[in-house]
């Protein structure tokens, strides 16, 4: 019997016990990680690698954006959404012309956002806040 990454087992564990506000902080974490690794890879000539992570970036924002409620008409959820729709533009300049600048920016919206979650989180004990 093969055992598995005690790791991994544990991120499946808190993926699947967290609240949804939990998650979408999980979600702005991951995307600042790729952020940080991408940047990495485009000073190493790792443009591969580089690509690799900012498609990472881009697909946690796509999830984020998908988890706005645009159904209740919150004037919140479409400004959240305006604002991936720019970071997703930025990211794909970013992937082309391989500016660490670009992604840069990125990485600080998205560490803005996580820090106003973090709080909303605290204050709400997991529940996601109304948008």
């Amino acid at each position: 019997m093969a055992v598995g990454n005690p790791y991994d087992k544990y991120k499946t564990t808190q993926i699947q016990t967290a609240t949804p506000g939990q998650l979408i902080l999980m979600l702005y974490q991951g995307a600042i990680k790729f952020c940080k690794i991408s940047k990495i890879s485009i000073e190493d000539k790792d443009f591969i690698k580089a690509n690799k992570y900012l498609i990472k970036v881009q697909d946690i924002i796509t999830e984020l954006t998908i988890s706005l409620d645009m159904k209740s008409g919150s004037e919140i959820a479409k400004n959240l959404s305006s604002l991936y729709e720019y970071m997703n533009r930025k990211l794909l300049e970013a992937n082309i012309k391989k500016d660490i600048e670009i992604i840069s920016e990125v990485q600080s919206l998205l560490e803005e956002l996580e820090s106003a979650w973090q709080e909303a989180v605290k204050k709400t004990g997991g529940v996601r806040p109304r948008r």
